[in-house]
């Protein structure tokens, strides 16, 4: 068997790539340069030596604070054009600039920007409050005119209204004070005139009220323009008043409430023939400040769009230079050989293209002394990177969602790309549907240049745009899987079932028959698979013990238990045999010797059973006892000088990989072991009874998705169809359209995506994929996120 598999060609998507732990030792004058490069390439992950150092005790801080400085300027920049509204398009061609150059640049655009918005704010303060002005004298005239017009034909009513007691004369009220004859301040009578926010009058005028304690006299208009606000630019609605008082007390108290209340005061004269001239005034001063304005709006917009031209490329810039000195941050320094030294992992495959680049990197600086590179032993694991295009990249990130493979590790992702889509049209088993997804996700890949975002995102949006595609067209063309080659054997018919069926009192219990049995040789063929990987698992690194004592007795376990269900089930179709499955697998276990009757499918049926079961309950103790044993042996051996040979158990040391230069062998602890391989044979013997009912999942929810299209179609549209009546029809067609979009595509869709993924996370995976590794991150410009600081 061995040799056999020796013979395969190697499969470079079934394991990550190689890697290699490599050092570098880079001159100060070149450090940038090659750093800029190696960026570029994005091959190299870097191991970070200053762990014990916080950011501040590094050695290129400031530099990085220089950059996190800029990067600020350029979001100051970009807040700016977006609160303009302005659209950006940069030029083919810019010339180059340096990066302190830039820095200067930078440091000009905002004290700019600063000082326009300064001036900004302060002309449209001044504005507003011109224009506050002219509404408060438009408004506050009219109460004023108001007043003095009723002067003398309510003076003998006010008069009648001062009372007497015992020679003493009640003070009259504000109001009647107001009405009385005669300029205002002759009866003492004063008034404040202002305007306040809307939202704040009715608070207003009741704190007014309290602090005069009713001797005051409120009257309010709504203003006929919105004011903008200059700081947050929006409109806001505001309400004139006029406040009538007496006495020099209240007078501060109504200022001060003002003050509290945000209310803006302004001085009307009661001198109708000064309210025009003023109000002239102010008009002209308005017409002046909005020439005033509008030229520097235009100045404003005019800058901001010469810098909305280069500020992706600066972004871009400042973004790589940071990302540089982060990355130099993580080398050591060696003072006195002035060079970094650095430390990480790299693909073997890379290793000629990275000393290409930093040998570039030495010539274009002009560094006499060049940069040394070269692999080294490490102790810890290395990380894994799988190399995907525009296919296997989703199905990875679906994978690795669960958790990254171990170090050359068997990868899920090269048969989910095809497992995958088939159970997701399993379930799904509806081609009609199938067409609809389709067409939707030609049609976002077709519009993904507009629909993606900018910068790197659109290779990514891309690659998912065309796993839809695939996906969905896998869903449309394998139509209703469970019934897809099913033909008679006189006479064939090319698609689906025997249309007899359709419409049969027998339809919905020979579906659920016919599904349900296909649902577990699904099951069966799927979990096999996963026993097979690991295997190749164990092969890869050598490791024999897997092989003997848990691939050899798992494979038994599944295969004479739910392995011989899968071939009843086979044979039963092709005899057309009435016998009762669910019998022969119960009494297989209850009564073993009992003839069988009936229910006998095969010759020499009950031998082959009980040869079945004896090889199942045997397996049992064959997972469980010999390998901690052999695992102890093993150790003692190795540390007695008779066996120095790599014990690349993964049990032992989950920390550890097979492919490490140098392992870390703790102290073998025989009941850890025990315990831990206890829990997987136990773990595995109940999970394959539990797996191969998880399978069930591809019956139950093609029975639904078919159940509910039919509802839907014979209980919504046809019925509604049956009446003569237009407002039925199109009442049940919005209904079907609703259900079929919301329900059998939306819902539906993802359903059967999320039961998919449970299959292939819980079901399949968990037979040979630990996933406990880590990705490999390479120091990448590609990589750096837009809004990364």
């Amino acid at each position: 068997m061995e040799r056999l598999i020796d013979k395969f060609p190697s499969m470079d998507l079934m394991r990550s790539e190689k890697m290699t732990f490599v050092q570098l030792i880079i001159p100060v004058e070149s450090a940038h340069r090659a750093m800029s490069y190696l960026g570029e390439l994005g091959l190299l992950q870097f191991r970070d030596l200053n762990d014990e150092k916080s950011p501040f005790q590094r050695t290129f801080v400031t530099q990085v604070k220089r950059c996190a400085e800029m990067s600020r300027k350029l979001r100051f920049f970009k807040d700016q054009i977006n609160k303009a509204s302005l659209m950006t398009f940069p030029p083919v061609s810019q010339p180059d600039i340096f990066f302190e150059d830039l820095e200067i640049q930078l440091d000009e655009h905002e004290h700019e920007l600063i000082e326009m918005n300064s001036n900004s704010e302060k002309l449209r303060q001044s504005y507003n409050e011109l224009l506050e002005f002219k509404i408060v004298l438009q408004k506050a005239c009219v109460f004023l005119v108001s007043n003095h017009g009723h002067t003398v034909l309510e003076e003998r009513e006010l008069e009648e209204n001062v009372y007497s007691n015992g020679g003493y004369v009640e003070t009259p009220f504000l109001f009647e004070q107001e009405m009385r004859p005669g300029p205002s301040n002759q009866s003492g009578l004063r008034f404040i005139c202002g305007i306040i926010c809307k939202s704040k009058v009715v608070r207003f005028e009741r704190m007014l009220f309290r602090a005069t304690r009713g001797n005051m006299l409120f009257n309010q208009a709504p203003a006929d323009e919105l004011i903008t606000d200059p700081i947050s630019g929006e409109m806001i609605e505001k309400t004139v008043f006029v406040v009538f008082f007496s006495g020099e007390q209240a007078r501060t108290k109504i200022l001060k409430i003002c003050e509290a209340f945000g209310a803006n005061c302004y001085p009307v004269p009661e001198d109708i023939s000064k309210q025009t001239q003023i109000t002239r005034e102010v008009s002209s001063r308005l017409a002046d400040l909005e020439a005033t304005l509008d030229a520097g709006i235009r100045h404003w917009n005019k800058a901001l769009a010469s810098l909305g031209d280069h500020l992706p490329k600066w972004m871009d810039m400042v973004r790589r230079e940071k990302a540089v000195y982060d990355t130099l941050n993580m080398l050591n320094v060696d003072v006195t050989k002035k060079c970094l030294v650095g430390e990480g992992w790299c693909p073997i495959f890379a290793k000629t293209q990275i000393q290409e680049t930093l040998q570039r990197a030495t010539f274009d600086s002009n560094s006499q002394v060049g940069i040394i590179f070269h692999s080294m032993d490490a102790v810890e694991s290395p990380p894994t990177y799988f190399r995907t295009n525009g296919f296997t990249y989703p199905y990875q990130e679906i994978v690795d969602a669960y958790g990254v493979a171990r170090y050359q590790e068997a990868n899920p992702a090269v048969y989910t790309t095809i497992i995958f889509p088939f159970l997701f049209a399993v379930m799904f088993g509806d081609w009609g549907h199938g067409i609809c997804l389709l067409l939707g996700a030609l049609f976002l890949v077709a519009r993904q240049n507009k629909l993606s975002t900018q910068g790197n995102h659109n290779v990514q949006n891309f690659e998912y745009s065309v796993f839809y595609m695939i996906r969905l067209i896998n869903i449309s063309i394998r139509r209703d899987a469970h019934t897809t080659g099913l033909v008679k054997f006189r006479e064939p018919y090319p698609f689906g079932v025997d249309p007899s069926w359709r419409g049969s009192r027998s339809e919905l219990p020979f579906l659920n028959s016919l599904k349900m049995k296909m649902s577990i040789l699904f099951g069966v063929v799927h979990m096999n698979l996963g026993i097979m990987l690991s295997y190749f698992n164990a092969h890869f690194f050598g490791n024999s013990v897997d092989i003997r004592y848990q691939f050899v007795p798992q494979m038994i376990f599944l295969n004479s238990l739910f392995g011989y269900l899968s071939l009843l089930i086979v044979v039963k179709w092709c005899t057309g045999s009435q016998a009762d499955l669910y019998h022969v697998m119960i009494y297989m276990f209850l009564s073993p010797f009992d003839n069988l009757g009936e229910n006998q499918l095969l010759w020499g049926q009950r031998p082959l059973q009980i040869v079945l079961l004896l090889l199942a309950v045997i397996a049992v103790p064959w997972m469980l006892f010999p390998k901690p044993f052999i695992l102890r042996k093993l150790h003692n051996e190795r540390f007695q000088g008779r066996n120095y040979g790599m014990l690349n158990i993964s049990e032992m040391d989950l920390e550890a990989e097979p492919d490490s230069a140098r392992q870390r062998h703790e102290e073998f602890n025989f009941s850890e072991v025990f315990v831990h391989q206890m829990i997987h044979a136990i773990e595995f013997v109940l999970g394959s009874v539990s797996n191969t009912a998880s399978y069930l999942r591809l019956w139950a929810l093609s029975l639904a998705h078919s159940e509910l299209s039919t509802v839907f179609y014979e209980k919504v549209l046809l019925l509604a169809w049956g009446y003569d009546n237009f407002a039925i029809r199109l009442l049940g067609l919005v209904v079907f359209a609703f259900a079929t979009a919301f329900i059998l595509l939306m819902m539906e869709t993802l359903s059967a995506f999320l039961h998919a993924l449970r299959l292939h996370w819980v079901e399949f995976q968990n037979k040979f994929y630990h996933g406990d590794g880590y990705k490999f991150r390479p120091f990448s410009f590609a990589l750096l996120a837009e809004d990364e600081d």
